[in-house]
């Protein structure tokens, strides 16, 4: 789910606190305290931001039934985007649930690459089987060339007969997820940073 408000200053103007900003907006990650993931979505929502928590589905056992419930994809993690400036980082942290916003200080945030985010959103805009998975920094990196994913890039992990997982990952928050792909709509991703090393390992699950 994304939420979008209207406090977002450009790239240049000045803030009511008459600070510049120098850079555009991207995507950082609010860390939370444990099950605060939706609070502190909620709470930076309401305060102008532009809001960002993707949820699977899975099995809930509840007495004698089951159901299937939403949950974070990303446990303890919520999206933000936004040119960051110190009087909007210090009204993120007054959500409560929150713990920080991923980072050395508020002017050296960590970014995530907006492919990182748009591979998330469509993936769970698609209604497709998503299912957490190792995170993997290294192997077969490939790009999904037909289908309602087309142009979503991610790592082939496993395959059968016409069948495989694509992993996409969050490298900063080192965390992965991993949806079914039909293998003949996939064409591999050659780049220097993409070639297996043969001391590669899944890193965290």
């Amino acid at each position: 789910m994304i939420e979008k408000r209207r406090f977002r200053p450009q790239a240049g103007q000045a803030t009511e606190g008459g600070e510049a900003l120098a850079e555009p907006a991207q995507w950082f990650v609010a860390w939370t305290h444990s099950n605060s993931e939706r609070l502190v979505h909620d709470q930076i929502a309401a305060r102008g931001f532009t809001a960002f928590l993707p949820t699977l589905k899975t099995w809930s056992r509840r007495r004698d039934s089951q159901s299937l419930v939403d949950v974070p994809m990303f446990p303890g993690y919520v999206f933000i985007h936004h040119a960051i400036d110190r009087r909007s980082h210090a009204e993120m942290l007054k959500a409560r649930g929150i713990v920080k916003i991923l980072g050395a200080r508020w002017d050296q945030l960590s970014a995530v690459p907006d492919r990182e985010i748009d591979a998330i959103r469509r993936l769970t805009a698609s209604e497709a089987p998503v299912l957490p998975h190792a995170y993997l920094r290294e192997g077969q990196r490939v790009r999904i060339a037909a289908g309602p994913l087309a142009g979503v890039e991610g790592i082939l992990a496993a395959t059968r007969p016409l069948k495989g997982l694509l992993v996409v990952s969050i490298d900063l928050l080192q965390r992965s997820i991993a949806v079914e792909i039909d293998c003949t709509n996939v064409r591999p991703v050659w780049s220097p940073s993409s070639q297996p090393r043969t001391d590669a390992v899944p890193v965290l699950a």
